[in-house]
């Protein structure tokens, strides 16, 4: 049986697998912003010129959902390793900032 995943743990595995290829020092925030943003940009790629119907059943073509997934994974990477290098707690930003939205935008 598989051990469930969680944010710190996959954060361990980035940093070990950067690490034994000698990759830290390329790991700088800037660096790592910027990976994100090509890889948010591919993602983008795939969905760009969809309608709004073929955007919602991207998932039902394996080529295309196995594109998508792929992208999602690397942008999730160069996220959790961002928010490792600068000690984000990804989770605990998210919760506040659903909190402040929340305040900001009250629901009718």
């Amino acid at each position: 049986m598989t051990e469930p995943l969680d944010v710190a743990k996959l954060q361990r595995r980035l940093a070990e697998f950067a690490a034994a290829r000698n990759w830290q020092p390329y790991h700088t925030p800037k660096n790592l912003v910027a990976a994100l943003s090509v890889e948010a940009s591919e993602l983008v790629e795939i969905f760009q010129w969809l309608t709004p119907e073929e955007s919602a059943g991207v998932m039902a073509d394996p080529d295309t959902a196995h594109r998508v997934t792929d992208e999602v994974a690397d942008v999730l990477a160069y996220l959790l390793q961002l928010c490792e290098v600068l000690g984000i707690d990804p989770l605990a930003a998210l919760d506040a900032k659903i909190d402040r939205n929340e305040r900001r935008f009250p629901a009718s």
